[in-house]
């Protein structure tokens, strides 16, 4: 009896010595000078109370980033998530497929719905089947003719993921005396094709902005110019941090900018209605 505890107790010790020793040689080292906990603490500002009393002048803009700009780089890197820091594709599937705190709308089936209604809202399914979405290889015969098309479903990556659409409205306030910029949505797009060649983009979907500042303000985006001070998604956005075009604004006849100018015109059509509210502002302000 005495025999077997004492193997007993042999048997115990062995087991946390073996443990401690694989614990040892587990180290939790810095990587960097310093612990980074600034992110985590992060609160979103909430926006200043707004009358409609005191709004002097509105208007609504629809403006598209182009990530392959320079300046809004760190809203597409890194493609693969890296430490702390993913690009804000991955953070927002994470926010819709994983922690649930985001919800996204559907664009309808022409791409060209941007309203935040409970019969637009998407399941996690229906958002899942629109990143995965389902394609068809053709396939040929040795004579070039056409035998079958092949069925694949094939993961949209954030590679593919180039521009984002933003809904705003741009508001004055003159009991500030003071312009806000508030934006309402934000979709990613992504460009579709037809027999190989781009037919433009369209948004996969839209997300209510307000309802991302949370999760914004808690992913980190690298800063250009210092470490030190890294930034989140919502610090860019919110401090107008990217580059953008305007490719609507509201009008009686509710048509997009390309819908009556075309190439090299629509960017200078763009650059005309930021004009114009720059001196609408100018006018407003000056005394």
């Amino acid at each position: 009896m005495m025999s077997n505890y004492f193997k007993f107790t042999l048997l115990i010790v062995a087991i946390f010595t073996v443990s401690f020793e694989c614990d040892a040689q587990v180290q939790d080292v810095l990587d960097g000078a310093y612990v980074r906990q600034t992110r985590f603490e992060k609160r979103v500002i909430p926006y200043p109370y707004l009358r409609e009393a005191d709004v002097m002048y509105s208007k609504r803009l629809w403006q598209e980033m182009d990530l392959k700009q320079k300046i809004n780089h760190p809203f597409f890197y890194p493609v693969e998530p890296i430490q702390n820091r993913k690009n804000l594709f991955d953070v927002i599937k994470e926010g819709l497929l994983i922690d649930g705190s985001l919800q996204a709308y559907g664009a309808g089936p022409a791409g060209d719905e941007d309203e935040f209604y409970v019969r637009n809202k998407l399941s996690v399914d229906s958002v899942r089947s629109k990143l995965n979405p389902v394609t068809y290889i053709r396939k040929y015969d040795d004579d070039g003719e056409e035998i079958e098309s092949e069925k694949q479903q094939t993961a949209i990556s954030s590679e593919y993921i180039t521009r984002y659409r933003l809904k705003e409205d741009w508001i004055w306030d003159r009991q500030r005396s003071e312009r806000y910029v508030r934006i309402i949505g934000i979709a990613p797009l992504i460009e579709e094709f037809r027999d190989g060649e781009s037919i433009g983009y369209q948004p996969l979907f839209w997300l209510y902005y307000p309802e991302c500042r949370e999760v914004f303000a808690h992913s980190e985006a690298f800063n250009l110019f210092n470490d030190a001070q890294r930034r989140t998604y919502e610090d860019l956005f919110q401090k107008r941090y990217f580059s953008s075009y305007i490719v609507k604004e509201s009008n009686v006849y509710d048509r997009i900018v390309k819908g009556y100018v075309r190439g090299m015109d629509a960017l200078a059509e763009s650059e005309r209605i930021k004009e114009e509210l720059f001196l609408l502002e100018h006018d407003l302000w000056h005394y």
